[in-house]
Formats: structure tokens, C-alpha cells, sequence
């Protein structure tokens, strides 16, 4: 697990169920947990770091994941800070294949799906 700055992420929560922890990552960003089959939906948190929520499609046995650094935002509103979010969010999968280029994931894609989170509800 890295930040989109190809940064490790060292003991950040990986959780499923929204508040079950089924494991961390270790000092170099690695983790190898034990989930049901079940089980679809997965929440990686750490400090400093958006949460990235995942959903795992059929034949994944390597979760590779890009997370994004938190900003501070002064003095925008919800929506303009969405919509910086959801540029960067949609880097995500070149920042994927940059990772596997430089040699930190062992594939060039993501066997899994994320959606974007907004903080802004439209009412």
C-alpha cells in the first residue's frame, strides 16, 4: 500500500464490516489478512490519508492500493474541495501503473473497484 506520492503506508487499518479490524499494514506498507469469501468490501484508514474504500472482484489474491493524502482546504467550499478530490482520485489507476513501472506493485492494474466519495451532499 502506498500514497500517491509512492510513499508507504505503514499501519494503516484495514477493516471490513465498516468497524471490524481485520488486520494493519506493516512499517513497509505490506499486509496479508484472511477474509470471507464472502466478503466484498474492504476499508483501508490511516492518519493523514483519505480512507479508500475497495470492492474486490472474482480471482483477487493481490490487493495492490493507492491512497490519497488528506489536504487542508481553506476557504473553499465543499464542492470545489470535491471536485480537487475527485481529480486526484481519478489518477488513481495511472498512479497504479506508475507504481508497477517503478517496481513497487507486482501488477499494472487494480483487481478491484473504488468509487468516489464525496464530502459535498447535494440536498
Amino acid at each position: 500500500m502506498i500514497s500517491d506520492d509512492f510513499e508507504t503506508v505503514a499501519l494503516a487499518s484495514i477493516m471490513i464490516n465498516d468497524t471490524v479490524e481485520v488486520g494493519k499494514t506493516d512499517l513497509k506498507g505490506f499486509f496479508q489478512v484472511d477474509i470471507p469469501a464472502s466478503m466484498k468490501k474492504i476499508i483501508f484508514r490511516s492518519v493523514a490519508i483519505e480512507p479508500a474504500t475497495i470492492e474486490l472482484v472474482d480471482k483477487c489474491d493481490e490487493v495492490e492500493v493507492v491512497m490519497m493524502l488528506s489536504g487542508t482546504y481553506d476557504f473553499m467550499t465543499l464542492k470545489k474541495v470535491d471536485r480537487h478530490r475527485k481529480k486526484k482520485f481519478k489518477r488513481l489507476p495511472e498512479l497504479h501503473k506508475e507504481a508497477f513501472a517503478k517496481g513497487i506493485f507486482k501488477t499494472d492494474k487494480a483487481c478491484y473497484t473504488q468509487q468516489f466519495t464525496p464530502h459535498y451532499k447535494k440536498k
